[in-house]
């Protein structure tokens, strides 16, 4: 008797409206924001696939789409030889469906007539905003060998971080006995919690999922358009559900405060996650830019990306994007410069794209194509926390300027 061949398909979800980590979510979805200085976060759940020989790749988007779409159309395709696919299911009404997607749960159900035709036997549920690398097979085949019908990835985290994420419990052969979807209570987040390599943490979801296609067909049916809040609680009391112990870095891209710390975090050395890796690169777009102009600057801990042209400055604990141009005695301390999209050869406006001379900056993410003036002062001098106007949005005491916004010179804050 032949027995069927395993193929694991993925599905990404392209998120919700990211409303905890804008402005940078006002213009894209949050999977399409840029990180590292030249990558999306898209790039990353798409370059794991690919590591793991996954070339049946399914992405689900719904808000902010333009950017993000057309990424992954310039960015990857598969030859007819290799058998794979990538495709963008945006969300649609139907004659069947009148409401755009309701939830992770209902968006993979939205399109399952699809992915029931497609030649997978099991399917692997991936977020599109989470920053990690993990090798699917691995996971596919502790899901194998366990005779899981569902399996879930997790991870020890801090009981900080519970409000925020899935948390479960798990025997010693890691059946999961209980789920609890962002647990506010203290007490029942101590109640779950558990002595992990000495000292209290939870045992969270990664939103890392594995169903066979049987399985995955029979949980869509219940009532609920979550994951987390639906599927995976029912799958416990019905279906053989198991965790899967990642013991790698892992960060769930939600606010700007994870994501601006996650971006000064790879200046560091030794550093749990790395871009630099020849054996499991990520992957993105190529454009072909020249290597950047730097003259005179005073450069640590830092990630200069191409094609920039960056003047006598000090640049400290920062993350430079593509096509970033910084004058003359620009101070940089904790910055994320995103760059521009493209060069401006002639200048479009009195103050051009970039950083004017003698600017100042402390714990500031400059999204794309903005244009900073000469002398202006962006250090959190009364310490806000919360702060918001067209053009400076602070978050947790960290200063956005969003996209193609234009600081005046001499400006301060």
């Amino acid at each position: 008797m032949k027995t069927e061949k395993v193929r694991l398909g993925a599905i990404i979800l392209g998120g919700g409206r990211g409303e905890r980590l804008s402005p940078l979510t006002s213009y894209r979805a949050k999977p399409a924001v840029h990180i590292g200085g030249k990558y999306r976060l898209i790039d990353v759940p798409i370059s794991n696939c690919i590591n793991s020989g996954i070339n049946l790749i399914h992405i689900l988007t719904q808000f902010n789409t333009t950017s993000l779409h057309r990424h992954i159309s310039r960015t990857y395709k598969f030859d007819i030889y290799s058998g794979g696919d990538i495709e963008i299911l945006a969300a649609q009404q139907t004659a069947d469906n009148k409401d755009w997607f309701q939830g992770t749960a209902d968006a993979v159900r939205s399109y399952w007539d699809r992915f029931e035709q497609m030649n997978a036997t099991h399917y692997i549920i991936l977020a599109g905003d989470h920053l990690y690398k993990m090798d699917y097979s691995d996971f596919l085949q502790h899901h194998l060998d366990t005779g899981a019908d569902v399996s879930v990835a997790v991870r020890p985290m801090p009981l900080s971080t519970a409000p925020e994420l899935g948390v479960l419990k798990a025997d010693a052969e890691n059946n999961i006995t209980r789920f609890v979807e962002k647990p506010q209570e203290t007490d029942l987040i101590n109640e779950l919690s558990e002595l992990i390599d000495g000292e209290q943490k939870v045992l969270a979801s990664m939103g890392i999922y594995i169903f066979s296609k049987a399985i995955l067909k029979k949980v869509l049916k219940i009532k609920g358009d979550d994951f987390g809040k639906n599927i995976i609680p029912h799958s416990i009391k019905e279906h053989k559900t198991t965790a899967y112990r990642f013991q790698g870095y892992w960060e769930d891209i939600g606010t700007v405060s994870t994501f601006f710390e996650a971006n000064i975090a790879l200046t560091k050395e030794k550093f749990q996650f790395t871009f630099y890796n020849e054996d499991y690169p990520i992957y993105t777009r190529q454009r072909f830019l020249p290597g950047s102009e730097i003259r005179g600057a005073k450069i640590d801990h830092s990630i200069i990306s191409e094609g920039c042209k960056i003047g006598n400055s000090e640049i400290k604990d920062s993350v430079i994007g593509i096509r970033s141009v910084i004058g003359d005695g620009v101070k940089f301390d904790r910055v994320y410069c995103m760059g521009a999209d493209y060069f401006e050869l002639i200048p479009q406006a009195i103050i051009p794209i970039g950083i004017g001379n003698n600017s100042e900056m402390n714990n500031v993410i400059i999204d794309k194509n903005v244009r900073i003036g000469k002398n202006v002062k962006l250090i959190n001098k009364d310490n806000l926390q919360e702060y918001r106007s067209e053009t400076v949005t602070i978050k947790d005491g960290i200063i956005v300027i969003p996209k193609n916004a234009t600081i005046p010179d001499n400006f301060e804050i």
